[in-house]
């Protein structure tokens, strides 16, 4: 018998549990040391950043700026909701179709090629639903 190692109930050589549970974390320290190192990386920049820029305020520097537009008048604006709307429907979309991806790959699988064809079609007329309930609330109609 090797030392550090005890006898199975079969006879045969396992290693302690105290071995085994070190090499089991020892595995995790390495992502932990991994992760503390990029809170640092993050840290070092940004503390860099801070000691290394210009503080010069001008009124000018302090005004609020956004997409080319100097502020004149209120703050509020009316935005018209039909933009959200349409970036909605393509999230809705967009994300719907990352699903046919992996769809594509266990329709590949051997065994599976009629399931995930009758899933896929229950999945298409949802999104279809989807599609025909926007149309009907005129929701894609531009004007």
């Amino acid at each position: 018998m090797l030392p550090g190692t005890l006898p199975d109930t079969l006879g045969t050589l396992r290693e302690p549990t105290v071995v085994v549970a070190a090499d089991y974390f020892r595995s995790y320290s390495v992502v932990g040391l991994l992760a503390v190192v990029g809170v640092l990386f993050v840290a070092v920049a940004f503390g860099a950043g801070r000691l290394l820029r210009p503080v010069v305020p001008t009124p000018e520097k302090l005004l609020t700026y956004e997409c080319g537009v100097d502020p004149v008048g209120e703050g509020w604006a009316h935005t018209q909701v039909r933009y959200y709307v349409y970036a909605f429907l393509y999230v809705i979309f967009a994300v719907d179709s990352i699903f046919l991806f992996p769809w594509a790959t266990v329709f590949a699988a051997p065994g599976y090629g009629a399931t995930t064809l009758v899933e896929m079609f229950i999945f298409l007329g949802f999104l279809t639903v989807g599609l025909l309930y926007a149309y009907k609330k005129g929701v894609l109609a531009w004007t």
